[in-house]
């Protein structure tokens, strides 16, 4: 059963629509049903994460936003058009840090969607790609090769790369996950950092109920597979600087058991 949780009121307007959508997707053995019927919206310059256990269709369903599958029913839209395939208003950030072109110096890997698609002009790309590999603190390595990287510094570059193009919506598909604890806390200030001054939107993926909190306004939590809405809750209020506050520890404590109470509980009674 899904809980309803009244969020805070905000007038700003909906960009993303997602309504009853049910993805599918086949392995060689199997039909496998990844989520089933699940709805939000998604307001402008929102973060809003979607939480849930391995195999709830997190995944599955951010490249369904992205455009890169269909639903079986169900529709998403952004900017109340059907959503049918991949876009320049969509940019995802993955957690491999194989998404950077070995090939390309850092201002090459930021430059590239840019000249690709020719959005902006070669002046305005160069312009934009150098002020954001500045932003996020990597103007020394402009020149450097993704190799000689470190993890964190990649995964600066992904966001730097993605935030040039001006999307309408950032796509994150656990972008952190595979960083040592302190590189993805600093990850995660840097992304809410580069959030206070630009305002976009931001659709979030992970596992990790401390990090939903701590980067998203809005929580869509989603019930082990197949996928389905447990409860959408608010953490606009909650950040950093309230970890260890009482709120913060109570919605911890909210999340924790909407993900396994019902587990937790069978286990209890030896089903």
């Amino acid at each position: 059963m899904t809980e309803q949780t009244q969020t805070t009121a905000c007038d700003k307007p909906d960009l993303l629509k997602v309504d009853d959508v049910t993805l599918q997707y086949k392995t060689p053995q199997h039909l496998v049903t990844a989520t089933y019927k699940v709805g939000f919206t998604v307001q402008e310059s929102e973060r809003y994460v979607i939480l849930g256990p391995s195999g709830c269709g997190k995944s599955t369903l951010l490249k369904a936003v992205g455009g890169f599958m269909a639903p079986v029913s169900g529709t998403i839209s952004i900017h109340g058009k059907s959503i049918s395939a991949p876009g320049p208003d969509r940019m995802m950030v993955f957690q491999e840090f194989e998404q950077l072109m070995p090939w390309k110096t850092v201002l090459q890997n930021v430059e590239f969607p840019m000249r690709a698609t020719k959005k902006f002009g070669r002046a305005e790309s160069r312009q934009r790609a150098l002020s954001m590999i500045d932003r996020v603190k990597l103007g020394k390595f402009r020149d450097a090769y993704p190799h000689m990287l470190s993890g964190g510094m990649k995964m600066r570059v992904a966001l730097a790369r993605a935030m040039a193009f001006e999307p309408s919506m950032l796509l994150m598909d656990e972008p952190f996950a595979a960083l040592d604890a302190l590189t993805r806390r600093e990850m995660q200030e840097e992304l809410l950092g580069l959030w206070e001054q630009f305002r976009f939107t931001v659709l979030f993926v992970t596992h990790s109920i401390e990090e939903a909190i701590l980067v998203g306004s809005r929580i869509l939590v989603l019930s082990p597979h197949p996928g389905r809405v447990r409860a959408e809750l608010d953490a606009s209020r909650l950040g950093f600087g309230e970890v260890d506050s009482a709120e913060f520890g109570a919605l911890t404590k909210r999340i924790h058991g909407l993900l396994f109470g019902q587990k937790l509980e069978a286990v209890a009674k030896g089903i």
